[in-house]
């Protein structure tokens, strides 16, 4: 969670590691996603830091970007190293928590399973997902399961129960293939490894938001 200045500079270079660019700050009409995901990481600064005016304002600002760009991504979810790659419809529940460094696609949506118990009370069941994991185009993640570190969800996958770490799945209903590791992303503990020899200010935040 970003609470401080140097917090927040880090989500903005991991961001920017992952989605591999190596200008100083994206160019507008052109870096779009570059810029919806900079504008997410102000927006979780502002707002957890307690500034009103500017959390408004950057509230603003996500929701007219993701709207063009078919987002809709509450604050907090993503931790650091986020990499979306491709405008398209993205939906991520607001209790959802993802860890770091996320390579997630378009189409997908990772949603509540929400329901009414016994007693009347409104249950809220959302996904918690591990560091390094990728997430294909049209995956859809629903309900109270608990994907690991190093997931691979691949294409048009349906998924509403546990995943241990280092599996990958597909298909409807969902099958798991342990250790297949075929699938090409950034979401590997080596992209952390590359990022820290290039920013090795970081080392030490980085630790603590493991």
């Amino acid at each position: 969670m970003i609470t401080d200045k140097q917090t927040l500079q880090l989500y903005l270079d991991t961001d920017k590691f992952a989605l591999g660019m190596n200008r100083r700050f994206p160019i507008p009409f052109i870096d779009t996603v570059w810029i919806y995901e900079r504008t997410l990481r102000y927006y979780e600064y502002h707002r957890n830091v307690g500034n009103k005016l500017s959390r408004c304002y950057y509230s603003f600002l996500l929701r007219r970007r993701g709207e063009r760009l078919g987002f809709s991504i509450s604050g907090n979810c993503f931790g650091p190293g986020l990499r979306i790659n491709h405008y398209g419809l993205l939906i991520v529940n607001a209790k959802a928590r993802i860890g770091k460094w996320c390579d997630v696609h378009q189409g997908v949506n990772i949603g509540e399973n929400g329901y009414i118990d016994e007693l009347g009370h409104a249950v809220s069941e959302v996904p918690q997902i591990g560091d390094f994991c990728f997430i294909g185009p049209g995956a859809k993640i629903f309900g109270k399961c608990h994907i690991g570190d190093n997931v691979r969800i691949g294409v048009n996958a349906v998924v509403n129960k546990d995943i241990p770490s280092n599996n990958t799945v597909f298909g409807i209903p969902m099958q798991m293939h342990m250790n297949r590791r075929d699938i090409i992303t950034i979401a590997t503990p080596s992209i952390e490894e590359q990022f820290l020899n290039k920013y090795p200010q970081y080392k030490e935040l980085m630790r603590k938001i493991q």
